[in-house]
């Protein structure tokens, strides 16, 4: 029996990357899965809905949902649906997120409000949308997706790391909130992470990242998902507000 085995777990920005990544492997431990992403064209239809039959083909139930995750009462619609669909909502992962990096100098208010909006409000919509589902089944586990840059700041990504810095105080704040009724929330905050994203960094800059790093070479997102599989799990049942920094020793 695997470690999800009868939950039901709701992954925003699961389209691609990290977010798909963790889907999959909840996927894989027995869960039945909703997975939302953001639809402006065809090619994004096609690609959610790729992901939604390749999560499938592992034998559990697999719903996508079109939407904006940091539109307030669009959320609260999807969220509804998504209970009404599966009875349940038993984990929550705030994966959805974007950037617009450049220097606080530089940086237009569109692309401050666009980070924060995406990466940060949309977590609020969800928790504060799926809250009182698991507070009416006294439990639940809420994982929020952070970045050591939450944690420690980087040049030229003020929007990102406080949207990222954000999520971890938001873990922290419904964790203390919400943990009298047996609802979990945590943070992850992922190092350089093997994705598309930084496929596209100039060597020079993944270079001087590598040598950050004591393991000398990039995460994957199987190790990201596999830490969210801990923290969904029952194996974490006294695990919250905390922040689990999967970086390869980064930063210590």
């Amino acid at each position: 029996m695997g470690l999800l085995t009868g939950k039901t777990a709701l992954v925003t920005g699961a389209a691609r990357g990290i977010g798909k990544a963790v889907a999959m492997k909840f996927a894989q431990e027995g869960a039945n899965i909703a997975i939302t992403d953001l639809v402006l064209n065809d090619d994004m239809a096609a690609g959610l809905e790729a992901t939604r039959k390749e999560i499938e083909s592992l034998g559990v139930t697999c719903r996508a949902y079109a939407g904006d995750a940091s539109d307030f009462a669009a959320t609260e619609t999807v969220v509804k649906q998504i209970h009404s669909d599966f009875g349940s909502v038993d984990v929550l992962v705030n994966n959805a997120g974007i950037t617009k990096d450049g220097l606080m100098l530089r940086m237009t208010e569109a692309q401050w409000d666009a980070v924060l909006n995406v990466n940060l409000k949309s977590a609020f919509n969800f928790i504060h949308a799926c809250a009182p589902i698991m507070l009416r089944q006294r439990g639940g586990s809420i994982i929020n997706m952070s970045s050591v840059v939450g944690v420690h700041g980087n040049a030229g990504q003020c929007n990102y790391s406080a949207s990222k810095a954000g999520m971890i105080g938001l873990a922290k704040s419904i964790a203390q909130e919400l943990g009298p009724k047996g609802v979990r929330a945590n943070a992850v905050a992922p190092g350089f992470i093997e994705t598309a994203m930084t496929a596209q960094l100039p060597a020079e800059i993944r270079a001087d990242w590598m040598k950050k790093i004591p393991l000398r070479r990039g995460g994957q997102v199987e190790d990201i998902a596999n830490v969210c599989v801990f923290l969904a799990s029952d194996m974490s049942s006294y695990v919250s507000g905390q922040v689990i920094q999967i970086d390869g020793g980064m930063n210590m």
